[in-house]
């Protein structure tokens, strides 16, 4: 028991005589994590006014001093937040995680001015800091756990963080811009017709806009006939490609891309020609003579003049009596 009072006394006596300015090293702040300070560091950066404090964070950020424009900044933001100073506050703030290459808590820093300060100065600036952040996961960048460990790469978190800028402005000089980028997203993914309804959405919306929107209809054309090279006996996607191109050369006859587009449809037309050959061929291995001849009529109606084409009149000759006998 005298033991418990002793130590209680000697940590009583430490704690008097503590100086009153005891330095408090490990500090953390919402939004900027823990870090250590240096007694009496702070007050190399703190003022009591918004304005000076802005002063600060602008000064080190030209400096490059980016842990004191985050100090600075995020004093801004806590202390003054409905200042006129705090939307170029969250400005810096998201500026300097760009520099850390903490993208993703960046583009979240960006969207935090997009919700609470509308009116910002920065908006157009910030929107397309936005769809550079989003261009770099389109190229591969990995997203990361905790702003540190990159763990995946994601196009349809990529996708997402599009979606995000065309919401944020749908109108805005940017979005026409991401609207595609969504549609690329998709297509790396894979998801093809996901990737060509962000396309006619693109194509639809920003019609007023040729270069927007020819870009958007030739890589509709794109995503569909890549769709139609991964189906085994589905011709319905090589019909769709066929259409949008056939869409994009007559809207935009003179863009420098017709030419290609006319090699892809004569290219699926083609391989519409050679699935329905098949298809009526495995009728036909089957015995079932009317399904084979409805598809090699399929094939003189997609393209009378094709190799496969005399072989389709052929065996249509040769299975009318086979048909007549099953009547």
């Amino acid at each position: 028991m005298k033991l418990r009072l002793g130590f209680w006394f000697l940590l009583a006596v430490v704690v008097v005589l503590l100086p009153a300015r005891s330095p408090a090293p490990l500090m953390y702040v919402p939004g900027e994590g823990w870090y250590y300070e240096s007694f009496g560091e702070n007050g190399k950066w703190q003022r009591t006014r918004a304005k000076d404090q802005l002063e600060v964070a602008e000064q080190a950020f030209t400096n490059r001093d980016y842990k004191i424009t985050m100090h600075a900044a995020h004093r801004v933001l806590r202390v003054w937040p409905l200042s006129d100073y705090a939307p170029r506050a969250s400005y810096l703030v998201g500026r300097c995680l760009e520099t850390a290459h903490k993208d993703e808590a960046a583009f979240n820093a960006y969207q935090k001015i997009i919700g609470k300060y509308p009116r910002s100065s920065e908006y157009t600036e910030v929107l397309w800091r936005q769809y550079e952040i989003a261009n770099r996961f389109l190229g591969g960048e990995w997203f990361r756990l905790w702003n540190t460990i990159p763990i995946y790469s994601s196009m349809d978190e990529t996708a997402k963080l599009y979606e995000k800028i065309v919401g944020n402005g749908p109108y805005s000089e940017v979005a026409p811009h991401a609207q595609l980028r969504i549609g690329a997203a998709r297509e790396k993914q894979k998801n093809y017709s996901a990737a060509v309804k962000a396309y006619e959405t693109a194509a639809d919306r920003y019609h007023d806009q040729p270069e927007i929107a020819a870009d958007a209809m030739y890589r509709a054309g794109l995503a569909w006939q890549k769709q139609a090279d991964t189906a085994e006996y589905d011709q319905s996607a090589a019909a769709q490609a066929i259409a949008a191109y056939t869409d994009f050369k007559t809207v935009f006859p003179d863009d420098k891309r017709v030419a290609d587009s006319q090699k892809a449809v004569v290219k699926l037309k083609a391989e519409q020609v050679r699935g329905s050959f098949e298809v009526a061929q495995f009728y036909e291995k089957s015995h079932k003579w009317a399904g084979a001849v409805v598809y090699y009529n399929d094939v003189l109606q997609l393209d009378a003049n094709s190799p496969l084409a005399a072989q389709a009149r052929q065996r249509i000759e040769t299975l009318k009596p086979r048909l007549a006998s099953a009547n």
